[in-house]
């Protein structure tokens, strides 16, 4: 099941909204917490974010731009602000689509499908510093050679490819893992670790997956 985050002020827009992705097979996350909203953006490990512009203390071309610094997760803004100036704007920050209010639902629903579908294409290879992670076929290529993985392997080092040069902590793996449904406790994730290590070594790879003591993993 696909994750939506809707950042939107106005709480009726919000449930309608939330309700409508919901019964069309989405989980779908909301915050109140405009303080923080981008931290948690960046925490919940979804899928795609819907924004509106206007929202208090900050509006969503800050929380756009300053999202992307982190991450590449696909970002549709849906706002009541229709010139020409605020799609360019929105696109100049970095996201991937722009809808205006009132909008049709199904036509709405029909962008989100299509820029999932067309995302996950493009990612179905993920590489980072030379080491390829294959998704459509859990395997991890290094020059020619090349290693499987099982599904738990593949998650783990997705989510550290996409954190480049970040220290991921071992609870964030954990959580990532349990909302995928796979049994996963702190000894269970060790040994998932340690088992990457050995494939990654197999296939002639060192020093790839650090451990940061007490901190975490990072690439």
């Amino acid at each position: 099941m696909k994750r939506i985050i809707i950042i939107e002020d106005e709480i009726k827009i919000r449930d309608e909204l939330s309700l409508f992705l919901s019964r069309n097979g989405f989980d779908c996350i909301q915050t109140d917490d405009f303080n923080n909203v981008i931290e948690f953006i960046l925490s919940q490990q979804a899928d795609l974010v819907l924004l509106d512009i206007n929202l208090p203390l900050i509006d969503g071309y800050h929380i756009c731009r300053e999202v992307r610094k982190d991450s590449d997760i696909p970002i549709i803004i849906v706002t009541s602000r229709n010139s020409d100036i605020d799609e360019l704007m929105s696109m100049n920050f970095g996201a991937d689509d722009f809808v205006t209010k009132p909008y049709n639902t199904q036509i709405l629903l029909a962008r989100i499908n299509s820029l999932l579908r067309r995302l996950s294409t493009v990612q179905e290879v993920f590489t980072c510093k030379g080491v390829q992670l294959n998704l459509s076929d859990s395997t991890l290529l290094y020059n020619s050679d090349q290693v499987d993985l099982t599904k738990n392997e593949l998650r783990i080092l997705h989510l550290l490819m996409r954190k480049e040069n970040q220290i991921v902590s071992r609870e964030t793996i954990m959580d990532t893992l349990w909302q995928s449904d796979a049994f996963i406790d702190d000894n269970t994730l060790t040994v998932n670790i340690n088992r990457i290590r050995k494939k990654l070594e197999q296939i002639g790879i060192k020093d790839y997956l650090i451990t940061k003591r007490g901190q975490g993993y990072m690439i």
